[in-house]
């Protein structure tokens, strides 16, 4: 069974840039898709980020494209997201996802991965 812990998460100012990490434990996770979501109060969790198992296709919300780039170390087990030009309205909780069967295209509209983190909180103040 797959875990994934976040880290990285912390308070910043608007402009900065920020890099969160995801471990996974428990059984490798080279052939997973891994991604990011988040989810700021009051919102309804929302799609960031996801990458391929090869590492070779990602994908990217409109709303993060040219400020957000995913990458992933399977040598190491890791997913990492780094946040340049961070806006208030980055604010939220960003949850770490595995998924072996859904491709990375279709994260987008997807709510039910097979495995998730339980979160990192990043807050962008103005």
């Amino acid at each position: 069974q797959v875990q994934l812990v976040e880290s990285g998460g912390r308070l910043v100012q608007a402009g900065a840039s920020l890099r969160l990490s995801c471990a996974a434990s428990g059984h490798t996770v080279s052939m997973y898709g891994m991604g990011w979501f988040r989810q700021a109060p009051g919102k309804e969790r929302e799609f960031v980020a996801a990458i391929a198992w090869s590492g070779g296709r990602t994908e990217y919300a409109d709303s993060v494209k040219g400020r957000f780039t995913i990458s992933r170390d399977n040598a190491k087990n890791m997913v990492n997201l780094q946040m340049n030009s961070l806006e208030p309205d980055d604010t939220a909780v960003y949850y770490c996802a595995a998924d072996r069967m859904s491709p990375i295209r279709v994260w987008h509209s997807m709510a039910d991965l097979e495995v998730w983190g339980q979160g990192t909180l990043v807050t962008v103040s103005s």
